[in-house]
């Protein structure tokens, strides 16, 4: 889609490694919204790979994050977000005035085992679930 005449609200979702919860809260936001809604994600110091147990979650759940690559948070997609979602960066987000901001205390599900990793995915999707109707998009799945 052309960025100028795109309307879809944009959604970042932040942690530090962008490897295991801004990855799984993504693919639900893609999956929950039909693509009704622009997705990014990003981290202030993104780790080599995806965590494969976050992966193997949200295969179960018929999401498949496997080929994401962690990326560095850009100061760019930030300010371009209608909403940014951080879940442990700290303070290595910056803040724009006028931009809706929410801290999602989230289990860090790095080394963690799948039982784990489906406790934090389950809390991440109903997050999504409520932030996607907030933001007046329609969920799909």
């Amino acid at each position: 889609m052309d960025p100028m005449t795109d309307t879809r609200p944009t959604v970042l979702f932040v942690c530090v490694h962008n490897a295991g919860r801004s990855q799984m809260a993504a693919g639900y936001a893609r999956a929950l919204s039909g693509g009704a809604v622009e997705v990014r994600s990003g981290g202030s110091e993104p780790g080599a790979s995806i965590n494969p147990v976050a992966v193997e979650a949200m295969r179960e759940e018929g999401i498949d994050i496997g080929e994401a690559v962690p990326q560095l948070l850009q100061t760019d997609d930030v300010r371009a977000a209608d909403a940014v979602i951080t879940m442990g960066c700290g303070d290595a987000c910056p803040i724009f005035p006028g931009k809706r901001y929410e801290d999602w205390e989230l289990e860090d599900p790095a080394g963690k085992d799948l039982e784990t990793v489906r406790r934090v995915r389950d809390d991440i999707k109903q997050r999504v679930g409520r932030l996607l109707t907030e933001l007046g998009v329609e969920l799909v799945a």
